[in-house]
């Protein structure tokens, strides 16, 4: 989302969140239901049914900034499986902006005595 932007924590709202909300629901969802301090050096990411854009919820020590990100083609590889916040790596976060995969799918399985990892 933005370049040289390295919160200590980055945490993704994995499953769907409506987009229209602002700052105060998303800090609402952040701490009533993932139990996270909305206040802490972390950067929270939010995506709705539509892949291809993002809402970002980060506090800068006296206000809260919100980021949208909508990509002008591709989508957003985003983990639907639960409603939970997953913390994940800046290389990660980096994957994610870029349209990559975040979670891998299904591990190789070890065949002919060759060694995946």
């Amino acid at each position: 989302m933005l370049k040289g932007f390295t919160p200590e924590k980055i945490y993704l709202a994995t499953g769907y969140t409506d987009l229209r909300k602002g700052i105060d629901g998303l800090a609402g969802i952040v701490q009533e239901q993932f139990q996270l301090d909305a206040f802490s050096d972390a950067l929270f990411l939010f995506c709705g049914r539509r892949n291809d854009r993002i809402k970002g919820l980060y506090w800068d020590s006296n206000g809260f900034i919100m980021l949208y990100k909508r990509l002008e083609s591709g989508s957003f590889r985003w983990p639907r499986t639960t409603q939970e916040a997953i913390q994940i790596t800046a290389k990660q976060y980096e994957w994610l902006c870029q349209g990559f995969e975040i979670e891998p799918r299904n591990r190789p399985v070890k065949t002919d005595g060759l060694k995946f990892s």
